[in-house]
């Protein structure tokens, strides 16, 4: 089981002592080196231009864009893997997001995740001017991205066709990504027909949403994930099943392991956690201590 943080309140209140004077970057780095020296598998951030977390009060709404954001933690990290959680597919050019990820993996080093969806946020793109079509036109848009993705990193650079007129003469992508064959792609969404058919043909991860149902809609939905990836000839263990749940505040170190192992027994292989707070040493100091009893059972 690994342990992942996805940095979705960007509202810190103060800068710890021993970073920059600008609150916002020095408070950011330190999550992220906290974060690297506990073991956390990868440091996620959400793709959004305005704060998405219904749960959050007005005036947490930092909301800093994604891939820049990466660039910068790319500079500041070495080993922790970095992606968004997740970028919407009609937000950006397909080919501009193919780039964007592809930069950060060359920057990192290879440690880059490419985390893209369909999108939901129809409020924040009226806010902001960003397309979001109906749903069928952003899952056939979220398959071109998939699909797009993967040629270009191949180093296809035959035209590209895909939905709704979308052409591209000769994509091409250089620097090649470090990762062999591109970044690994999380999907996230769990729509049964749809979304976890494209988990099945074109991702290694996907991403489900903890409710308090003990675990029975996770294991749903990985279920309906197995029977896609039956249908295209694919072993599901293949593919990293990640789930995103929230870390209360107040929560020990073995509340986490207990959550991590209740979790582990849904099928689930990498535990993304998100707080209703901005992260800070006390809630990481919990995650380092999680990982070390997940790693000693």
């Amino acid at each position: 089981m690994r342990i992942s943080i996805n940095v979705t309140d960007q509202s810190w209140p103060d800068a710890p002592p021993d970073a920059p004077p600008d609150t916002l970057p020095g408070a950011l780095a330190d999550v992220a080196r906290r974060a690297e020296d506990a073991g956390v598998d990868t440091l996620w951030v959400p793709d959004h231009l305005v704060q998405a977390d219904p749960t959050l009060p007005p005036e947490h709404d930092d909301q800093l864009e994604a891939y820049t954001t990466l660039g910068y933690l790319a500079a500041r990290t070495s080993r922790v893997r970095l992606g968004t959680m997740v970028s919407a597919a009609t937000f950006r050019a397909p080919a501009l997001l193919v780039k964007a990820v592809t930069t950060l993996d060359v920057l990192s080093g290879g440690r880059a995740w490419f985390g893209v969806g369909a999108g939901h946020e129809a409020q924040e793109a009226a806010d902001m001017g960003l397309e979001l079509p109906g749903t069928r036109a952003r899952l056939d848009r979220l398959e071109d991205v998939l699909r797009l993705a993967r040629q270009m990193w191949a180093g296809d650079e035959s035209p590209f066709t895909g939905s709704d007129g979308l052409r591209l003469e000769r994509p091409r992508c250089r620097p090649a990504p470090t990762t062999p064959g591109g970044p690994p792609v999380l999907v996230g969404g769990a729509g049964e027909r749809r979304t976890l058919r494209l988990v099945a043909e074109h991702a290694d991860a996907c991403n489900v949403f903890d409710l308090p149902d003990d675990g029975v809609t996770v294991r749903h939905k990985l279920a309906v994930l197995a029977e896609h990836c039956a249908d295209v000839g694919r072993d599901p263990d293949a593919i990293d099943r990640t789930l995103s749940a929230r870390l209360q505040p107040g929560a020990t170190a073995d509340v986490l392991a207990a959550k991590a192992e209740a979790a582990a027994g849904w099928g689930v292989t990498h535990l993304v956690l998100v707080t209703p707070q901005p992260w800070d040493a006390a809630a990481l100091a919990t995650v380092a201590g999680a990982l070390a009893r997940v790693a000693d059972a």
